[in-house]
């Protein structure tokens, strides 16, 4: 060929990627992904965000006459293209007829799927330019703010987010930044409280958005909050938006001044952020904050994405399932509570449940923290985050599990299976023996949980994975990392096990007993097992990467797991000494 196009698939092209690419899609297929922030965007709107519209630079806007128009009349090509060559547009490149289609297109749809009653969709008016919802907040204050003016919003440690006017985000450097909480003691949103502190405080924005309080808000009651002060209500539903357009949250679009919201968490779309307002006056300042306030040209291929994730939106199957959503969350709140477990703020009715690790575990004085919860979850193929609750001290030291049900409702789970991951993280947890360890500036929550409980808890968890429904054909010899896979035993009568990696005599040191290094001939040696009794004889071998162990065959999976679970540090090799640091990590094949 003459030309220089690449031609190629990516695995003829980068292979590399490509193999990333199968070992990343097979770890959320063969996981329980309960990140409330997450979702698994269907493949037809993977394929728009994937499209050639990733070509071109659009800075500006479609001409403002294509506001309003239904989908027949901008899908109507002869007479937009003619449209488009006597008018132009808003844009500042030529080349982009298609484009401005694309995104009223998605913007029409935004409409139409948050409409509220009683308005009609060419009432509102649509961004989808923000790249992330912390841009589409900061657009909101450009627009509407003045450096240093007050705006109130709820306090991050009770579940406000991060571009709400956290002292760390440029939203709390650049504004006067005020807080509500919720009530201590009954962990709810108190409006009689939000009232009178937006009475002394005089905001001229108020937020009502959160990131990680789990109830739905009165929008009615912020709007007349904010009236009664002069201020603008901004309604932040980042994360409950495909819940609103459902049905199953309160849509806030007509009350708040400005609605704000992401498009792939609940909404399940491409990463990007959507802003929403029935004031012309209020949208073309909006507008201008964002391009060019604030960014540059669009992502073109995420506003194609978006244009098939709002029509999905508007699908009874999707209506469905953001009701099904809800209700497994429920179930999964009301199963942590059947295990003797404290879920914060006592309950939910959105996407989200938040579960208190102090009530699982402690030992020693010391409670069971988020972050080595999460990990140890991860481990048997639970993926959830950290999180603050109220009572934490700071952002650093949270002592709470955040998980939502949007992804594992979506693959088919129910609120029985949703009691099941109840049974299966509180079986894990509660064997957990929390401790302090020493850190680099700071002592560092850590814990161990027992081994046993471990591998249970994978099991039971693997099982429901092989239940969930799954869009693509992922073998488990397709997914080669699975910590706790060891490929069957071989019909022989040892099995050889391979120790390697910098680590591995130190390792091996502890797990053995004795030391290593001076190993030169095959040499008989116990393998120990938890509070270091014999779990069976092999034969130690030094090989040319590292160690290799010959263990007999019916212990094989056995010996497998616990070397990689004493690898990874998170089970109990010795109660009397539970923060024991075994040398590593190793390799264990």
């Amino acid at each position: 060929m003459s030309d220089f196009l690449v031609r190629g698939s990516l695995a003829e092209v980068d292979p590399e990627v490509a193999e990333l690419i199968r070992h990343e899609h097979a770890r959320q297929l063969h996981k329980l992904i309960m990140i409330a922030s997450e979702s698994y965007v269907p493949a037809a709107v993977r394929e728009a965000e994937g499209s050639v519209f990733q070509n071109i630079y659009a800075e500006g806007y479609p001409h403002a006459d294509l506001h309003g128009l239904d989908e027949a009349a901008l899908l109507d090509y002869d007479y937009q293209l003619a449209f488009y060559r006597r008018n132009g547009d808003r844009r500042y490149y030529k080349g982009v007829e298609f484009c401005n289609l694309v995104e009223a297109l998605a913007q029409r749809r935004a409409a139409e799927a948050f409409c509220p009653p009683g308005m009609r969709p060419e009432q509102l008016f649509v961004n989808v330019q923000p790249l992330s919802g912390a841009i589409a907040n900061v657009a909101v204050y450009h627009a509407l703010l003045q450096p240093g003016e007050t705006v109130m919003t709820l306090d991050l440690l009770h579940g406000g987010h991060l571009s709400h006017g956290s002292p760390v985000n440029f939203t709390g450097q650049r504004q006067r930044v005020v807080h509500y909480r919720v009530n201590p003691e009954t962990e709810l949103l108190d409006y009689e409280e939000i009232h009178d502190l937006a009475q002394r405080e005089r905001p001229k924005l108020i937020i009502a958005g959160f990131t990680s309080y789990p109830w739905a808000p009165d929008f009615a009651k912020f709007r007349a909050i904010a009236d009664a002060v002069g201020a603008y209500l901004l309604a932040d539903i980042a994360h409950a938006a495909g819940l609103a357009a459902a049905g199953a949250y309160p849509n806030p679009v007509g009350i708040a001044h400005v609605t704000v919201f992401t498009t792939h968490k609940t909404m399940m779309g491409p990463r990007g952020a959507v802003i929403i307002t029935t004031d012309p006056e209020i949208a073309k300042r909006v507008d201008r904050a964002v391009f060019p306030g604030l960014q540059g040209g669009p992502h073109m291929n995420k506003v194609a994405g978006m244009a098939t994730m709002f029509k999905l939106a508007q699908t009874p199957q999707f209506r469905a399932l953001q009701h099904q959503i809800v209700k497994n969350a429920v179930a999964l709140s009301e199963g942590f509570k059947a295990n003797g477990l404290r879920v914060a703020y006592g309950g939910t009715n959105t996407h989200m449940v938040l579960l208190d690790c102090k009530s699982v575990a402690q030992h020693d004085g010391v409670p069971l923290m988020g972050n080595v919860a999460s990990r140890i979850l991860d481990l048997i193929g639970i993926v959830c985050n950290r999180n603050t609750i109220p009572g934490d001290p700071d952002a650093g030291r949270p002592s709470a599990l955040r998980f939502g049900t949007p992804w594992v409702t979506q693959r088919g789970l129910d609120e029985a299976d949703m009691r099941a991951i109840a049974d299966v993280i509180a079986g894990v947890l509660k064997t957990a023996k929390p401790y302090v360890q020493a850190g680099k500036k700071a002592a560092v929550p850590a814990a161990r949980v027992d081994f046993d409980a471990l591998m249970e808890g994978a099991a039971r968890v693997e099982a429901l994975v092989a239940k969930a429904g799954c869009d693509v054909d992922l073998p488990r010899e397709g997914y080669p990392f699975t910590w706790y896979a060891t490929n069957g035993a071989p019909a022989t009568a040892t099995r050889r096990v391979a120790v390697s990696g910098p680590n591995a005599a130190g390792f091996l040191r502890v797990v053995l007993g004795r030391a290593v290094d001076d190993v030169a001939q095959p040499t008989e040696v116990t393998l120990l097992g938890r509070n270091r009794a014999p779990l069976c004889q092999a034969t130690l071998h030094k090989t040319a990467t590292g160690f290799a162990l010959d263990v007999p065959a019916h212990h094989a999976e056995r010996v497998i797991r616990w070397l990689r679970a004493l690898s990874d540090g998170y089970v109990i090799f010795d109660d009397a000494e539970v923060g024991l640091d075994i040398p590593g990590p190793v390799v264990v094949r």
